[in-house]
């Protein structure tokens, strides 16, 4: 069983929790949030009472000396790798992140530590929208004259547009402009990228029901990045990965 260790705690986080502890094949070793205050609390996850880390108090060294993991699954802020990078990639520590806003400089950082440690980034941790973005890229390739847009509707406090319609643009070689942002209500989540042929329609749709959602896409990179040596990998080189593994046993 590996242990792992989560950050950030919030609702994403919360619910990630609760897959991860329930999860035969993995420890939730300990959550770790911003605030120094947070340090000597416990969280109740699925029953268990699981130890709390103030990310403020700077004390990540020796916690991780008290507390050892084989991962950490980050879900808190961009910032937040700046603090415990360099004492998981010192211990081997393997790294999921599901960040969807680091700057230039802070992805490139992240894709340093890949020289050292396995490390998976992606803005969406999803397994759907992963697939999605897989499928929509073939299609891509197949038909290149078709017209693509992508609509992208979160809840109405999102602020900005989203990592995951920003990734399948950039995957899909479309700018900014071809992305429509909607925030209604308490959607947790809907992506569609929409191709327009001549005579026909292809729309392609993912909805994040429940947050719960990220922790099954965290809990599938876990156990695929383990399976790959060191390096920086998308979640999209992990499925890749699966699915040639698949066509070639069938």
């Amino acid at each position: 069983m590996l242990k792992i260790g989560l950050l950030g705690y919030g609702k994403a986080g919360s619910a990630v929790a609760s897959i991860l502890a329930a999860d035969p094949r993995y420890a939730l070793a300990w959550v770790a949030r911003r605030h120094a205050d947070a340090a000597g609390e416990t969280v109740t996850v699925n029953g268990i009472d699981v130890p709390v880390l103030g990310m403020a108090d700077g004390g990540l060294d020796q916690w991780l000396e008290r507390h050892p993991v084989d991962a950490v699954v980050d879900f808190s802020n961009a910032d937040a790798v700046s603090v415990y990078g360099n004492a998981i990639c010192q211990r081997g520590i393997a790294l999921v992140s599901a960040i969807s806003a680091y700057s230039t400089e802070q992805l490139a950082y992240v894709r340093s530590l890949g020289q050292h440690i396995r490390v998976m980034a992606s803005p969406n941790i999803t397994l759907g929208i992963n697939f999605l973005m897989l499928a929509a890229r073939l299609l891509r390739g197949i038909a290149p004259f078709a017209d693509v847009e992508i609509l992208e509707q979160h809840f109405r406090e999102k602020p900005e547009v989203s990592g995951t319609a920003r990734k399948l643009a950039e995957t899909l070689e479309l700018n900014e402009s071809n992305i429509t942002s909607l925030r209604l209500g308490g959607i947790v989540g809907h992506h569609e990228v929409i191709f327009g042929f001549p005579h026909q329609t292809v729309r392609l749709i993912h909805n994040a029901i429940r947050r719960e959602a990220f922790g099954t896409g965290a809990a599938f990179a876990l156990e695929e990045l383990l399976r790959h040596p060191p390096g920086f990998y998308s979640f999209d080189d992990l499925l890749l990965a699966r699915v040639r593994q698949n066509l070639l046993a069938a």
